[in-house]
């Protein structure tokens, strides 16, 4: 197939226009078009679109879209601080059991692993974690001081979380299910899905994907107890978040209250079913 040509800003416009968005201001949607791309603004098109014409439905507007487009992105604001308290936490908890069972450089001995661990490909990206951080003071420090050596709570810092939940996943069972009571009372089974969800999560914050009517991967579990049962779309991700949240009071203060600000700010935007928020969603996010 051939590539579709470049289109000017006023072309696009007239292209939004011929699929029936209501526009009110075309030098507005240039201005738009002009700080955010037209392919990745065109994601929040779904839900307002049909899939048999492609054509917007009846009054869908040009403000409606914008308004959840910037929803979206400060959505993805307050939850890449959210993560990074997450991840903070875990890697404290990852760091100070596997020290006191194997000592400061266990993660460098293969038997401290499970069957499935490639133990020369996690070597390999270990050395990436300290050559990509060799300008820092405290590298610099281990290098001249002693001899490239790190203990796993000083090289902890450097894993991203892609790189924390591979070395979680490949421990033995017995290691991942301690560390999974020690720090959640969940089962490993719990605590590996909740991984590979908190990755796919914060990548997608990093790269300024869309999480509003998206369908997600990876289906966190839930504990043993709880009655939720999650769905594919954000409320799911975010309940788990309040699960792995180290500090209630804080996750309350820091996290529900500016949502339910933010939920306010866009409500006449928004749709809840678009990411899948329940009726109740605030009180079941709320530590009481």
């Amino acid at each position: 197939m051939q590539l579709k040509k470049s289109k000017t800003y006023k072309e696009q416009v007239e292209i939004l226009k011929k699929k029936g968005l209501v526009v009110g201001n075309d030098g507005d949607v240039v201005n738009f078009l002009n700080h955010v791309n037209y392919y990745r603004f065109s994601g929040y098109f779904l839900p307002f679109i049909s899939q048999s014409d492609k054509k917007f439905h009846d009054k869908t507007s040009f403000e409606k879209l914008k308004n959840i487009y910037y929803f979206d992105s400060e959505l993805r604001k307050l939850l890449m601080g959210t993560i990074d308290e997450v991840e903070i936490y875990l890697k404290s908890q990852i760091s100070y059991y596997h020290s006191q069972k194997y000592g400061a450089e266990g993660y460098t001995d293969g038997v401290n692993y499970n069957a499935k661990h490639n133990h020369s490909a996690f070597m390999q990206r270990v050395a990436a974690c300290i050559a990509e951080n060799q300008r820092t003071l405290v590298v610099k420090h281990h290098m001249n001081n002693y001899g490239g050596h790190f203990p796993i709570w000083v090289l902890i810092e450097y894993f991203s979380i892609g790189m924390l939940s591979y070395f979680y996943r490949d421990l033995p069972n017995n290691d991942k299910a301690a560390i999974a009571k020690d720090t959640y009372g969940v089962n490993y089974q719990v605590l590996d899905s909740w991984f590979r969800c908190i990755t796919d999560l914060r990548n997608k914050c990093a790269h300024y994907s869309r999480l509003y009517y998206w369908i997600f991967t990876a289906l966190p579990r839930m504990p043993q107890g709880e009655t939720y049962i999650p769905t594919r779309r954000l409320f799911a991700q975010l309940y788990m978040l309040k699960l792995m949240y180290p500090d209630q009071k804080r996750w309350n203060d820091n996290f529900v209250k500016p949502l339910s600000k933010l939920m306010r700010k866009y409500k006449d935007d928004i749709d809840k079913a678009h990411i899948d928020f329940p009726y109740k969603w605030k009180s079941m996010l709320t530590y009481k």
